[in-house]
């Protein structure tokens, strides 16, 4: 398997019940740069198999355009998750780019569907390692092994901060997926940087959770914002508004960039000089100043290549 992960572009990812063939085809149509099937959350324990059936008939048949597509399988500790990826893979493996683990816990968890989807491809004829792995981190534990999660596997290509079941996990009172209207500050500040972190050490993509009041954009535009300002490159979405939201906030905006190409220019023509700064706009900058906005001017390229 190659450990060069492949460059998708994720500043929306909109969950989808596989239960409704109606909000799957709405998906497919939608502004959302991945689009998820949930087999998990989503789904009643007596609806797992009529789940699994509409999800590979929904990624045959659909039309998906440019969309990473995906599906969220039950997590290994359930009984569930070997049918989940078994199923799926044998019938549309072929059009399945990435799998959703929820409820990992250590790596363990990782490396047993990484072997698993190994054994699939070869078994299905499929390209080996093709089919790539989001984890979520949802669980104190993960939380607090988030480092060697996120160095598990070279299908590893994002971790997600699942904050509603985080929150039950941690004991948090929290009422809402996504917020806690009595904390004095942003409750997840410290859980999304150490994901955050551990995700770009490792060349993953960091994503920010769900909002649970999917009818208050200001909030959710807060909270996307706040992520974005700590380095996630996208936001889950539940639903396709949301998913405009979020397209928007991890989008640099041609100011953005223009102000990026302006300062990174300056600031290789100062050093192609002999000098280590210079001043733009009255701001001094250097070598530092630039790596920031070369950040900016590599999410551009992101976004602008799909």
């Amino acid at each position: 398997m190659s450990e060069t992960r492949p460059v998708r572009r994720r500043r929306s990812e909109l969950s989808t019940p596989a239960t409704s063939e109606k909000m799957m085809a709405k998906a497919a149509a939608s502004d959302a740069d991945l689009v998820f099937l949930d087999l998990e959350d989503a789904v009643a324990p007596n609806a797992k198999d009529v789940a699994r059936r509409q999800a590979v008939t929904a990624l045959q048949t659909l039309d998906w355009g440019n969309k990473i597509r995906a599906v969220r399988v039950n997590g290994v500790q359930t009984t569930w998750c070997l049918d989940d990826i078994t199923e799926v893979v044998a019938g549309a493996g072929a059009h399945l780019d990435v799998l959703i683990l929820p409820k990992v816990k250590s790596p363990r968890d990782v490396w047993f569907v990484d072997t698993l989807l190994t054994q699939l491809e070869y078994k299905h004829g499929l390209k080996v390692g093709a089919i790539g792995l989001e984890v979520l981190i949802e669980e104190v534990e993960a939380l607090a092994a988030v480092d060697a999660i996120a160095a598990s596997s070279p299908r590893l290509e994002a971790l997600i901060l699942g904050v509603g079941d985080l929150a039950a996990s941690h004991g948090m009172r929290s009422a809402h997926i996504g917020t806690a209207a009595g904390y004095p500050g942003d409750i997840w500040h410290s859980a999304r940087t150490k994901m955050i972190v551990a995700a770009r050490s490792n060349g993953l993509d960091a994503i920010d959770g769900p909002f649970g009041d999917f009818k208050n954009d200001d909030a959710y535009l807060q909270q996307a914002n706040w992520s974005a300002e700590l380095g996630a490159v996208g936001k889950w979405a539940i639903h396709p508004n949301q998913a405009t939201l979020a397209n928007a906030v991890f989008s640099p905006s041609e100011t953005e960039v223009a102000q990026a190409k302006k300062v990174v220019t300056a600031m290789r023509e100062a050093e192609a000089a002999g000098d280590g700064a210079v001043a733009i706009d009255g701001i001094m900058i250097d070598a530092a100043t630039a790596r920031i906005f070369e950040t900016v001017l590599l999410r551009a390229s992101v976004v602008d290549q799909h």
